[in-house]
């Protein structure tokens, strides 16, 4: 029995995240239907992140007990025989059996998107936050550095998280521009519930004028949910990478 840590890369637009639900086609559901066509033994694995519905991912993480003579240098391409076009193992490799992919993570990378342009665009569509009105880019610069740091994170999280302490750290925060798409990338040893789309939010506000820069220090002081802006889509999310 080999414990194998793979990364999958996926298009979330027709999935309700990737945990497994009993009502709903999921990342994970999809993953282990194929596990079992290819080994034909039924499978469960363990993700590192549970991302939401229409959430995307180039490097999520999941690990499984595989008990097959397919060999390791060989599992991701037979798999990705037995996914859709829009599920892609990109590697797999043989950990230690204490190798869990959820406990064992040390930080997080995500990035967000945003089309900041008067008309939609088509190729953007399901990738990117489409916001009409011109942004200051500047001011959510100078919002977004609040936010360095260790913090207590309960103005940025959704009343459905469980998680039983509300303190993270985020390591960097920035903005990329290409044109007029724009691409935050937030950089943690961990988030809470829709921590990443509600700091998307909120700057979108700064951006717009609605709220000060030096506001985003004192949402975040305030502990208040209330002050912070609202949740951004989650198509715009895409979970980038995990460290161990």
């Amino acid at each position: 029995m080999r414990n194998l840590k793979c990364i999958v890369a996926y298009d979330g637009s027709n999935y309700h995240g990737f945990q497994r639900q009993d009502n709903a086609i999921t990342v994970q559901e999809v993953i282990e239907n194929g596990i079992k066509r290819l080994i034909k033994q039924d499978v469960k694995i363990i993700g590192a992140s549970r991302t939401d519905s229409k959430v995307h991912a180039r490097g999520q993480v999941f690990n499984l007990n595989l008990d097959s003579s397919i060999p390791t240098e060989k599992f991701s391409l037979a798999l990705n025989t037995k996914l859709p076009d829009d599920v892609v193992i990109l590697d797999a490799c043989e950990m230690n059996n204490n190798f869990h992919a959820r406990y064992n993570t040390k930080d997080k990378l995500y990035k967000y998107q945003i089309y900041n342009n008067k008309y939609p665009s088509p190729f953007y569509r399901n990738y990117a936050y489409h916001i009409y009105n011109q942004l200051d880019l500047l001011k959510m610069e100078e919002g977004l550095k609040y936010l360095i740091g260790e913090h207590d994170f309960t103005s940025f999280r959704s009343s459905g998280c469980n998680a039983q302490s509300p303190i993270r750290k985020i390591f960097d925060i920035n903005m990329e521009y290409k044109e007029d798409l724009i691409v935050l990338n937030i950089h943690g040893n961990g988030f809470l519930y829709n921590m990443v789309r509600i700091i998307v939010g909120t700057l979108v506000r700064v951006g717009l004028g609605k709220i000060r820069p030096k506001e985003v220090r004192e949402i975040l002081l305030s502990k208040d949910r209330k002050k912070a802006g609202p949740t951004a889509p989650a198509h715009g999310l895409i979970l980038e990478k995990i460290n161990y």
